[in-house]
């Protein structure tokens, strides 16, 4: 949710698309004279920006923080050491406006296509005084060209209307552009779709016709709250909005930066593709059976279906395999079956649950495992991993050295 500063070459190429190049200009920009300060014909903003134009534009019209602009730009220090430049690189940069620094968000919109203008920007509207990671402090001179302007998408009523939906966890729902599609997807399901989130204010999130169009994501793997069940109530071409309540969508725990009201979502169904349904939760799920074999180390398992093959791997070799993971109470929390691919990794470099049981294990077999928390992932794992005992279902299908 924290803000990025754009303009460092290695960000603009590994967060946004870049533009079509412009003409190649491959020079080095001369540091301006008035690096130093700024001069007293440059206009100024009451949150202290300082700008002034260089070259006026032929353009009308001005960017808002939600639009996705193109630029050539320069910047330095005022020291006069210049300390990125996409006119060196002779490529411009496109970025949404609301993901840069914030004299960068305030000044371009006051800009219009074709002009340039130089900016003198405060170091508390910049990285502040004294930044880490390489990036430059105090105030920031930069020379910006506005090559052109792609609106960004505006903003859906932001408080839900009253005859929208509700689902049972309280998100409400309306549909605003219906589908052609006659089916919904599945939980196992993919689904390709267009996103756009605004916090409860309107402030533009995130949206994914900025960052490129529409992504494809398992509906069981949306860390949103809520939006998986919004998304298996539509159908193909369809378009909602959600509003989905932080307790929600954050799972409880409203994460640093993120809006503490929630947040609206602007979803489109562009197309889904059918995955495998879930596998049932074992029936002896909560605990190992009687007739299960238990290691010194306290891994419990039993054959499922036997092998054809003799050899069992070494905890050096890698191996591929199908399986489903559940926590003892029947929740599943991962599943290679239901994605429909197999998984092949190093056999030490797994949980020591995996890596033990597995060298039981002969091609073809079909096992259960109960894996205490202490060869899994602990009692109170972090990051998102399964906690306490874990119960898993493996079929070994190669082993490879």
């Amino acid at each position: 949710m924290k803000k990025r500063f754009m303009p460092l070459a290695c960000l603009a190429a590994v967060l946004f698309a870049q533009a079509p190049t412009a003409t190649a200009q491959n020079t080095m920009p001369q540091t301006p004279a008035d690096v130093a300060a700024a001069p007293k014909d440059a206009a100024k903003t009451p949150s202290g920006l300082a700008s002034k134009v260089l070259e006026k534009g032929k353009g009308t019209e001005h960017p808002s923080a939600s639009d996705t602009v193109t630029v050539h730009y320069s910047g330095w220090t005022t020291d006069g050491k210049m300390f990125d430049s996409s006119v060196q690189r002779g490529e411009p940069t496109s970025f949404p406006l609301k993901g840069v620094i914030k004299g960068w968000t305030e000044g371009v919109q006051l800009m219009v296509e074709g002009e340039k203008r130089r900016f003198w920007i405060p170091a508390d509207l910049a990285y502040g005084e004294n930044p880490g990671g390489g990036r430059p402090g105090g105030t920031l001179v930069f020379d910006i060209e506005l090559i052109s302007i792609k609106k960004g998408p505006k903003a859906p009523t932001l408080k839900a209307p009253a005859d929208a939906k509700k689902t049972a966890a309280g998100v409400a729902i309306q549909t605003v552009a219906k589908g052609t599609g006659a089916e919904s997807p599945k939980p196992e399901d993919t689904v390709k779709v267009q996103l756009a989130l605004w916090s409860p204010d309107g402030d533009l999130i995130q949206s994914t016709a900025q960052q490129g169009g529409p992504v494809d994501v398992p509906l069981d793997k949306f860390r949103i709250g809520g939006l998986s069940e919004a998304i298996q109530t539509m159908v193909e071409g369809e378009k909602k909005v959600a509003w989905i309540p932080a307790a929600v969508a954050f799972n409880g725990k409203t994460p640093q930066g993120a809006p503490e009201g929630g947040l609206v979502v602007e979803v489109e169904l562009v197309s889904f593709k059918k995955g495998v349904p879930a596998p049932k939760a074992p029936s002896d799920v909560a605990a190992a059976p009687a007739d299960a074999k238990k290691t010194a180390s306290g891994l419990a398992s039993k054959v499922l279906a036997p092998g054809s093959g003799k050899e069992h791997p070494k905890a050096t070799d890698t191996v591929t395999v199908h399986y489903s993971g559940w926590t003892t109470d029947g929740k599943m929390f991962d599943s290679s079956v239901t994605r429909g691919e197999p998984t092949s990794f190093p056999l030490n470099q797994v949980i020591k649950g995996w890596t033990e049981g597995l060298q039981l294990m002969v091609k073809g077999e079909k096992r259960r495992f109960w894996i205490p928390a202490d060869l899994a992932y602990g009692e109170n794992a972090g990051g998102g991993a399964p906690a306490g005992t874990l119960v898993f279902d493996v079929e070994l299908i190669e082993i490879g050295k």
